[in-house]
């Protein structure tokens, strides 16, 4: 039964005898060809020593040529060599450049009051300590201690009290920005107040941004070093308090200097200024400058949703947001989205489970390039130098106290001065740079090869033709000479040796 050929093996039948039909076109070079052909690129090719080992005559320089030829080849191929593995580390430099400007970006500025509450409304309502500890825990991971005092009560609370907007609560109770408590305002000699300052929650509650990115003053810039914000709080501690049971046990303000489109981050960079003192604060500007993978750790490729800029911070938000919306069907106020603001019985049923989850999985990671939030590949930071000094002099104590018509004492527990401006006039640039790029590397090649052989890209293709051309014969040879000599020597037929034995029969 015979047996009918596929269609694929037929196309390849027939591809198979085109090439064949091709090159039997072509002449197969005799032997005397291919040897002058090998001789003439000996001679003519610009790869330096070859045509020294085919001119001389004496078998000694020969042998010399020939020794000092494949010792340059060796060499040069070690040195390749090592220049593909050192490029494969993905070397990187780090350069840094001062620029000197006439005027330069001011920061933004975040204030807290460390005491977070209003005393009036804490003494009514105690249970919004650990109410608050259970709803910043999407800013600042940490544990909820079950033997904290008011844990039954807390527990009670949001059994009875499911409706309970917390936001409300603390926007109206916690720390306000008024002219109580922002005495005085001055930004490069001009006044300034509360309404230019923007409000934003953070783990102490209420905060204020100034120069904000929606503020008038992102536009303006400094042009005088040794000048700039210069404000005076009255953090009026009878009015604000905290619970010292959760570590909260200081007076006075904490700040973060942050760029104005990014979200400030007060857990680590927060500076603190305590009541009865005067803060000077010296800034410079530092921008740093990533490469990206594998060179770096950064990735251009990412963009949040809810900030114009790229941080670590606000990716770390928006992961948060993400994982706590898809398992809690809800999203907390302190996160950026859109969605179902979380109630307190989702926060500590649902959130505070979810963000456990996300801190043991690691779920939300930072710093490398295959985490959820790499470094940023630009980004801005204002480093300070901070110190300090009794506040006030014993002769504008007695000035303060008759302007503020308060006592001498209350002026020294409640009143913080503090000054933020430039040391100078120019911004540190530090840049991550790729320590060999492919033009260099492909210079440093050629170098490698000219020294060490005198060889060049014409030369590469020189190689590269005399290669393929014994390649080609080579291929003549396989498809044309082999299936002839195969085609001789056929195996003797069936029905003769059968013929034959009938015959001896």
């Amino acid at each position: 039964m015979e047996q009918t050929e596929t269609p694929k093996a037929s196309a390849e039948k027939g591809l198979l005898e085109k090439i064949k039909l091709c090159l039997s076109k072509k002449p197969l070079p005799s032997p005397t060809d291919r040897k002058t052909f090998d001789h003439d690129f000996a001679i003519s090719t610009s790869f330096h020593g070859v045509h020294n080992i085919v001119r001389n005559q004496s078998k000694i320089r020969k042998l010399i040529w020939l020794l000092v030829v494949l010792g340059s080849v060796l060499l040069v191929v070690w040195q390749i060599y090592s220049r593909l593995v050192n490029y494969l580390t993905w070397p990187t430099t780090t350069s840094i450049e001062v620029q000197y400007v006439e005027k330069i970006d001011f920061p933004a500025v975040t204030f807290c009051n460390l005491n977070r509450f209003q005393t009036e409304a804490a003494a009514k309502f105690g249970v919004i300590f650990f109410l608050w500890n259970i709803v910043y825990k999407v800013l600042h991971f940490q544990e909820i201690r079950s033997n904290y005092t008011g844990f039954k009560e807390a527990i009670d609370f949001l059994a009875s009290h499911q409706n309970f907007s917390i936001t409300e609560f603390v926007k109206e109770n916690g720390f306000y920005l008024n002219n109580s408590t922002l005495l005085e305002c001055d930004f490069f000699g001009k006044p300034c107040g509360p309404q230019d300052f923007a409000h934003v929650f953070t783990e102490y509650g209420n905060c204020f941004t100034f120069n904000h990115g929606e503020n008038i003053q992102a536009k303006e810039k400094v042009s005088v070093s040794g000048r700039g914000l210069s404000l005076l709080f009255n953090v009026n501690q009878e009015d604000f308090t905290d619970d010292p049971d959760l570590g909260f046990v200081d007076a006075g303000i904490i700040f973060v200097i942050h760029s104005p489109n990014k979200v400030p981050q007060i857990d680590g960079l927060g500076l603190s200024s305590p009541v009865g003192m005067h803060a000077q604060v010296s800034i410079r500007q530092v921008k740093t400058v990533h490469q990206e993978y594998p060179w770096g750790e950064c990735n251009p490729n990412i963009k949040l949703q809810n900030f114009s800029t790229y941080s670590t911070s606000g990716c770390l938000k928006e992961c948060k947001a993400q994982h706590i919306q898809e398992q809690c069907g809800c999203l907390p106020f302190l996160l950026p989205g859109n969605g179902i603001e979380c109630d307190l019985q989702k926060f500590y049923n649902c959130v505070s489970p979810t963000l456990d989850f996300i801190e043991v999985k690691g779920l939300c990671t930072m710093g490398t390039h295959n985490s959820s939030c790499p470094v940023p590949c630009e980004e801005t930071e204002y480093p300070a130098t901070i110190s300090y000094s009794t506040f006030p002099s014993q002769k504008a104590l007695k000035y303060l106290s008759k302007k503020l018509n308060q006592s001498q004492e209350y002026i020294r527990e409640n009143l913080v001065n503090i000054e933020i401006n430039y040391s100078d006039l120019n911004y540190k640039i530090t840049q991550q740079q790729k320590a060999v790029s492919v033009s260099e590397l492909l210079a440093d090649v050629g170098g490698q090869l000219g020294l060490f052989c005198g060889a060049s890209m014409i030369t590469i293709i020189e190689i590269i033709e005399y290669i393929f051309t014994n390649f080609y014969w080579i291929c003549i040879l396989f498809l044309l000479k082999i299936p002839e000599m195969t085609q001789g020597a056929r195996p003797p037929q069936p029905h003769l040796g059968k013929k034959n034995r009938i015959e001896e029969c």
